[in-house]
């Protein structure tokens, strides 16, 4: 079995002298830091991070398209359809065709997921800040 020459391939000596590697890993580890804050909700990092940006986008009463959810918080529009489907089996989005336009889907809080957003918005900052702060 060959085995890839790191020293021939990488500008770096290890992985941990690789900015993308050490902020994946940053990343993984905020991660489940707010998966574990947000377990008593039964919200992933995920999902919680779609209830706020659906929270976000219809704050001036606005109607939310299901697009525009991936756009603003720059994920796969799969993965975001994924998501809301399991929001709205949770209860705490709904989904709607508009009349005018059968291709859309508008996606809004429900009452529940207004309720859940609420709760679970101070815990994840406070989560996040104290990610932030730890070395």
């Amino acid at each position: 079995m060959k085995r890839a020459s790191w020293i021939k391939n990488s500008k770096v000596a290890s992985p941990w002298e690789n900015p993308g590697f050490l902020l994946w890993h940053r990343f993984h580890d905020w991660q489940r830091a707010i998966n574990a804050a947000l377990r008593t909700f039964g919200l992933t990092q995920l999902q919680f991070s779609t209830l706020a940006v659906t929270g976000w986008l219809e704050r001036n009463g606005d109607a939310v398209t299901q697009q525009e959810i991936p756009d603003f918080a720059r994920l796969d529009r799969m993965l975001v359809s994924q998501v809301v489907r399991k929001l709205e089996e949770k209860a705490l989005v709904e989904r709607a065709r508009p009349s005018n336009d059968r291709r859309v889907v508008n996606v809004s809080l429900t009452d529940a997921g207004e309720k859940a957003l609420a709760k679970s918005l101070p815990v994840v900052q406070a989560a996040d800040a104290e990610f932030s702060a730890a070395k």
